[in-house]
C-alpha cells in the first residue's frame, strides 16, 4: 500500500492524529525501536509493552509491512521466549508478536506479567 493510502487508512479507522503525522516510516521507525528495547532488556511495564504490541498490528492492519518490518520480526522472535503466553490479543489470526516475551525483560514487565498469571 502507498503511503498515501496508510495515511488515508489511518484517517479512516480513527487512529491517533500522532500516528497520521507519523505515517508508514515513523510506524516503522517506532516498531524498530521497540525491538531494540526488547533487545537490549525491556524497561517498561506489561501495559506499555502490549501498546508497542499494537505498533506491530497497525502495521498489519494498514498493509504497511514491508522488508524491514519483517526483518525486525525476525530478531524479535529470536529476543522472546515462552512463545506459547499469550500475553496480547492485537489483532486476529494469532499474530505471532501476541506471544511470548523479552528474554530479559526487566522488573516491571515481569512483574505485570506476574500479577496476570502469565508468568
Amino acid at each position: 500500500m502507498s503511503d498515501a493510502k496508510v495515511d488515508q487508512f489511518l484517517r479512516d479507522n480513527d487512529y491517533p492524529e500522532h500516528v497520521i503525522r507519523a505515517g508508514r516510516r515513523g510506524l516503522a521507525a517506532r516498531w524498530r525501536e521497540f525491538v531494540t528495547e526488547v533487545e537490549k532488556g525491556y524497561k517498561l511495564g506489561l501495559e506499555d509493552y502490549r501498546n508497542d504490541l499494537d505498533v506491530r498490528a497497525i502495521l498489519r492492519a494498514a498493509a504497511a509491512e514491508d522488508a524491514e518490518v519483517h526483518a525486525l520480526d525476525e530478531r524479535l522472535k529470536k529476543a522472546l521466549h515462552n512463545l506459547n503466553v499469550r500475553v496480547w490479543e492485537s489483532g486476529p489470526d494469532d499474530p505471532f508478536w501476541d506471544f511470548g516475551y523479552p528474554k530479559n525483560a526487566g522488573g516491571e514487565l515481569i512483574s505485570g506479567l506476574k500479577e496476570e498469571g502469565l508468568v
